[in-house]
């Protein structure tokens, strides 16, 4: 079973850019992956059309073994970036055909489902409204009310965190933006109760001093903070666990971890209580799986990283349904209009779950023709709040 066609779709999504992937074989099935990153979603794009053409006339069959010749060949390139979200879209696609060749659901090739139903946090449930508290308050009542019960945001993001032109106030906080962040997140946790578990997102941009800071502030609330998300860039594990050690909140991270190579560090550091791997950056699903291996040995739980599109959160179902150490998945609460129509069944989302196919492959067709449709912008405005 050769690949014979790989066409990358460039796709705009509701916060960034997605990019699908379709994988062809001369045995007429298809998969399908998903390689969504950002900002610079083009150069993304471009990298899947490269590694389309590279893997042209290998056996479909030989997942394992395609991984890692596309991870060694191309390894001056650096071990993260384009490259390994290139990487992760084929690896997913590769699955989707070999499922549907042995007519089995993904998850079954991986060994087998601990859960039929993947439980979910929500995320991107709040960018309707003048992002006042009054609105953050009212929006997270909405998402629970939606039968989610752990919600995710960035109290911090309108600092702007340096994205524009002047980069003097970088990484750090004025006292009136602290106080800020701290009324939006005491207002959500207000509006849905002690017990619901609120994740909050700092994206690493905040310096140490401020990220201990404002993770002592934000303990004074006395809420059910179920983690403190990236309190330091995956370069400085050391710091980040220095960090874990000096809070008490607990710590993830690992969306911007690209492969079990850099897992690793953040494990051996203890510096994480959750470990987070984006599955189309990390590697896809082949990688997901091995990282989450990885952290079972350090007794460290998964919950994958997913504002991206619905190949990615398909994906990251089937992935996790075989481990044994899973926690949460992501989920974007809110997304285009038109994210269903794209897909030969709608997303099984049912009270704050996504309940697993039984269908071959990951379960799911894209029509293409919706996709086009909706062509991904190439040059997004300067003040996109991506990190949003």
């Amino acid at each position: 079973m050769k690949i014979s066609n790989v066409t990358t779709y460039l796709v705009e999504g509701i916060k960034y850019n997605w990019t699908l992937v379709k994988v062809e074989t001369d045995s007429g099935l298809h998969g399908w992956g998903e390689a969504t990153n950002w900002p610079g979603s083009p150069l993304i794009e471009a990298a899947c059309q490269h590694v389309g053409k590279v893997v042209l006339g290998m056996d479909a069959r030989r997942i394992d073994y395609i991984w890692t010749k596309l991870y060694r060949d191309m390894h001056w390139l650096g071990q993260a970036g384009p490259l390994l979200s290139a990487i992760s879209a084929i690896d997913i696609a590769l699955w989707d055909i070999k499922g549907k060749a042995l007519d089995a659901p993904v998850y079954e090739l991986l060994g087998g489902k601990y859960r039929d139903r993947i439980q979910l946090y929500a995320n991107y449930w709040f960018i309707a409204g003048d992002h006042s508290a009054a609105s953050y308050a009212r929006q997270a009542r909405e998402t629970v009310a939606a039968g989610f019960t752990a919600l995710k945001f960035d109290p911090f993001a309108h600092v702007h965190y340096g994205y524009g032109d002047d980069l003097s106030d970088t990484n750090q906080l004025r006292a009136d933006q602290k106080r800020l962040a701290l009324d939006l997140v005491a207002a959500v946790a207000e509006a849905v109760g002690p017990d619901l578990p609120i994740a909050i997102e700092t994206h690493a941009f905040l310096n140490g001093p401020t990220a201990v800071e404002m993770a002592h502030r934000l303990a004074e609330l006395d809420f059910n903070c179920m983690w403190y998300e990236e309190p330091a860039l995956p370069e400085y594990p050391e710091a980040i666990a220095d960090i874990r050690r000096r809070i008490t909140l607990p710590v993830c991270v690992g969306e911007r971890l690209h492969s079990r190579y850099m897992a690793k560090r953040v494990l051996d550091a203890a510096a994480a209580d959750v470990l987070m791997p984006d599955i189309t950056r990390c590697g896809g699903i082949s990688e997901m799986r091995k990282i989450a291996t990885l952290a079972e040995a350090y007794n460290v739980p998964i919950a994958p990283h997913n504002p991206n599109g619905p190949i990615s959160t398909i994906a990251s179902a089937h992935a996790v349904a075989a481990i044994p150490n899973f926690f949460r998945q992501e989920f974007m609460f809110k997304d285009v209009a038109w994210r269903d129509e794209c897909l030969s069944h709608p997303l099984p989302i049912e009270n704050g779950h996504f309940v697993l196919p039984e269908r071959s492959g990951l379960g799911f067709d894209i029509d293409e023709a919706v996709l086009l449709q909706h062509p991904g912008l190439r040059n997004p405005p300067r003040d996109r709040a991506y990190y949003i």
